[in-house]
């Protein structure tokens, strides 16, 4: 597990959405893969369940999941490498 520090000069839900979008670069989720729920997410990183809606939508703005009323939300695309890295 990712750890997610409250003290850091971000905001939780930033980490939490930064936390999900390395593990769909690293390609540990991939594109059509559905994340877990918003309770076990909330358990997972050790946070609130408003605060994993939040990086959701965080996640949603960047184009990478999408959320499918009474379905979940799912990984829409693998964002590309960083330039800096290669």
């Amino acid at each position: 597990m990712e750890e997610i520090d409250p003290g850091r000069p971000e905001y939780v839900y930033v980490q939490v959405a930064n936390a999900i979008e390395r593990k769909i670069s690293s390609g540990q989720l991939r594109a059509g893969a559905r994340l877990p729920g918003e309770l076990d997410l909330a358990e997972q990183y050790g946070v609130a369940a408003g605060t994993i809606r939040r990086a959701l939508v965080e996640l949603r703005e960047r184009g990478l999941v999408v959320t499918l009323p009474a379905k979940g939300t799912y990984v829409t695309q693998t964002p590309p490498a960083d330039k800096d890295g290669e």
